[in-house]
């Protein structure tokens, strides 16, 4: 356990090395067993530590006879927690575990990957969707008669792994609030989850606002709300729409048409690709006359111009792949489509005539597409 949590330690500030075999004095005394201590090192990262951290573990003989082993460590995606939920850092020469007040000012200065990890101290049993858990265990065909599906704690500890703790602890992550948690409980522990929805009309600077909302609640609830109010401005279709008679001598703007299939995929990556640690910056969604714009929280230091251009093609960083994987399953019961921001770009091209616009800036990414 002391050796878990000191990799933890040196993996969440900024690397270093641990060597096996030397007194505190500096006087050397070697391993007896080499080769188990090794094993054993590359265990405890790989399974002790979340998420697994990759060593570089080697064994130096001396001419005495004499073996020690080193074990490096270079952090790569902080931040690290034991098995039961607990962060630790170096100070110095101290190792020290992170105050739960401290702990979530600390995580946003780090990278967001892992953020969805994060355990929610405050969150309880009874602030989860019940309903919701059952529904989604119960489409798997090949579950367990045994599965711990009525209780909830246990369920999301032992089975999904969206809980962490130490025996008769129950500390949900992140994920698991946004995923499964009551609207209500998610609005009062995690309100930055929260999705602002504008409506303006108007072009040339002289926009009107015809309606503004801002929804908190799991994802679920949150997406099927999004797409009500994306419905009640904009046509959506299937089929690239013929060509509409002209309006003559009329104020009426027409309501733009928009590919179903790229909204409702623009929507699900809008929910499941943010950055969590942003807590500053909301996401947003703001349909005009003309255009849906989405617009995410995400670092611009992590946009390199390489990465603007691949994720064209589908090759990006999921922040938050355990909410990806949830979210996009048949059984959560969103079962949104396929092809990402490729399958955006090729299909509002091809139903507009015009291409969809994105770019990063000020810590946000934006994508926008263009109405028939």
């Amino acid at each position: 356990e002391k050796i878990t949590q000191g990799i933890v330690a040196l993996a969440n500030t900024d690397g270093g090395t641990i060597i096996f075999g030397v007194s505190d004095q500096m006087r050397i005394e070697g391993v007896n067993n080499p080769e188990w201590v090794q094993e054993e090192l590359v265990r405890i990262c790989r399974d002790e530590i979340i998420p697994p951290v990759i060593p570089l573990v080697d064994t130096v003989a001396f001419d005495n006879g004499k073996r020690i082993v080193t074990l490096e460590v270079v952090p790569r995606n902080r931040p690290y927690r034991t098995r039961d939920g607990k962060f630790y850092m170096r100070f110095g020469a101290e190792k020290r575990e992170i105050p739960r007040e401290q702990l979530s000012s600390w995580i946003d200065e780090l990278r967001p990957v892992g953020y969805e990890s994060l355990p929610i101290f405050d969150a309880t049993e009874s602030d989860f969707d019940d309903s919701m858990l059952w529904s989604f265990a119960s489409e798997f065909t090949d579950t367990s008669p045994t599965i711990n599906i009525y209780q909830t704690a246990a369920f999301l500890k032992n089975d999904l792994a969206l809980a962490v703790g130490e025996q008769g602890e129950f500390f949900p992550t992140v994920a698991a609030m946004v995923l499964f948690g009551k609207n209500e409980r998610v609005r009062d522990l995690f309100p930055r989850s929260s999705v602002s929805l504008l409506r303006i009309s108007g072009e040339n600077g002289n926009q009107q606002t015809v309606e503004k909302v801002k929804i908190t609640a799991n994802l679920h609830n949150l997406y099927e709300a999004i797409m009500k109010f994306v419905e009640r401005y904009c046509d959506l279709s299937k089929d690239k729409p013929r060509r509409r008679p002209q309006l003559v001598d009329s104020f009426a703007v027409p309501r733009s048409i928009y590919n179903l299939y790229a909204v409702r995929e623009a929507v699900a990556n809008l929910l499941i690709h943010r950055d969590f640690s942003l807590k500053d910056i909301e996401s947003r969604i703001i349909i005009s006359d003309r255009s849906i714009e989405f617009i995410n929280a995400r670092r611009s230091a992590l946009y390199t111009p390489q990465l603007s251009r691949a994720i064209r093609y589908g090759i990006a960083q999921r922040i938050n792949p355990t909410i990806a994987a949830v979210f996009t399953r048949r059984e959560y019961g969103i079962n949104p489509p396929k092809g990402g921001l490729p399958m955006i770009l090729k299909q509002t091209e091809r139903f507009a005539g015009r291409r969809a616009e994105i770019y990063t800036s000020n810590d946000e990414f934006r994508l926008k597409i263009p109405g028939a």
